[in-house]
């Protein structure tokens, strides 16, 4: 029995924790881990706490129970973190992991540092890959199955980053086999995009601008862009991944202000460039391919910072 379910099954309540602006891979991670205890352990209390997700995920089962909101004096006898990277990303949920008798991280970002009970840090695709492997697969129902599918297709981009490897694909297919309707997940949740959400990566990609010789792209959204076209953060999805495959590109930067000269950045890399080396310089982290943080200035100073970082790899790359 994995250490995961060997925690669950000593504790009554359980509260299940994801980083702020949760996407696939942390929607499908914690609902994966409610719906397997409230299956297989009806008699245990579990309840998801996540600011509030993206509405595509709405066919996830108990999606609509996610609680946005935290009692700050709640105690619970197993809080289990999902596909959080550090304790800040966890937001005002926090305080629920440090109240918790007992605590559980699930994570695969290697810059993670580890800050519960129990750490398991795993090098995969994707969180919903790790929670696969901590759960019993004769025991994982259609609900889970598509939980845990959800969150694969997005942290791999629809098993096209470098992080999907064969374990990835081969997860995949028992997910498949448990009757998951794959096609329409990844439509509706990947590539359909409403009119506006189109309108603003229209906006982000005409106005982007290559630097470094070419070799890195990056575009931002300003919050009056966000008001005049009427986006949520939600609707930003797949901006910087647009911008990833162009022509000769290694990096995309994808800078969005979410307060007055506060930016969330998001990066990518193609081929050698370490951006989790780069995020963890400004206080992020992430993957080596994928990785944010949060900068503050004007576009032009982030940019800047964050090119020297870069650039730096890129010359060290071509020696």
């Amino acid at each position: 029995m994995s250490r995961l379910l060997e925690m669950i099954e000593k504790a009554d309540t359980i509260a299940v924790l994801g980083h702020v602006r949760p996407d696939g891979d942390c929607v499908g991670s914690c609902l994966a881990v409610c719906t397997y205890i409230r299956e297989q352990y009806p008699e245990k209390t579990v309840q998801v706490y996540l600011e509030k997700p993206p509405v595509k995920f709405s066919y996830l089962k108990h999606f609509d129970e996610i609680r946005s909101d935290v009692d700050a004096d709640a105690i619970c006898d197993l809080c289990i973190c999902l596909d959080s990277a550090d304790v800040e990303r966890l937001g005002d949920f926090k305080a629920l992991l440090e109240g918790a008798r007992a605590s559980i991280v699930l994570d695969h970002h290697v810059t993670n540092p580890g800050y519960a009970d129990e750490n398991l840090v795993e090098d995969v695709s994707s969180t919903c890959e790790a929670v696969f492997g901590h759960l019993d697969p004769d025991r994982i129902s259609k609900d889970v199955a598509e939980c845990i599918y959800t969150g694969i297709i997005h942290d791999t981009n629809v098993f096209k980053n470098s992080n999907t490897t064969s374990e990835t694909m081969r997860i995949a297919g028992i997910m498949m086999d448990k009757g998951v309707d794959f096609t329409r997940i990844i439509d509706e949740t990947f590539y359909r995009k409403t009119y506006v959400q189109n309108q603003i990566l229209g906006r982000a990609v005409l106005e982007s601008v290559m630097f470094l010789h070419g070799k890195c792209i990056f575009a931002v959204v300003r919050m009056k862009d966000m008001e005049f076209y009427g986006v949520e953060a939600s609707d930003l999805d797949g901006i910087v991944e647009q911008l990833r495959i162009t022509k000769d590109v290694e990096v995309a930067i994808f800078l969005h202000e979410t307060d007055n000269h506060v930016y969330k950045v998001s990066m990518r890399s193609n081929r050698y460039v370490d951006v989790s080396k780069v995020a963890q310089a400004f206080g992020g982290g992430g993957h080596l391919r994928a990785a944010g943080c949060t900068m503050g200035g004007n576009v032009h100073d982030v940019v800047n910072n964050l090119a020297r970082h870069i650039e730096k790899q890129i010359k060290e790359h071509e020696e």
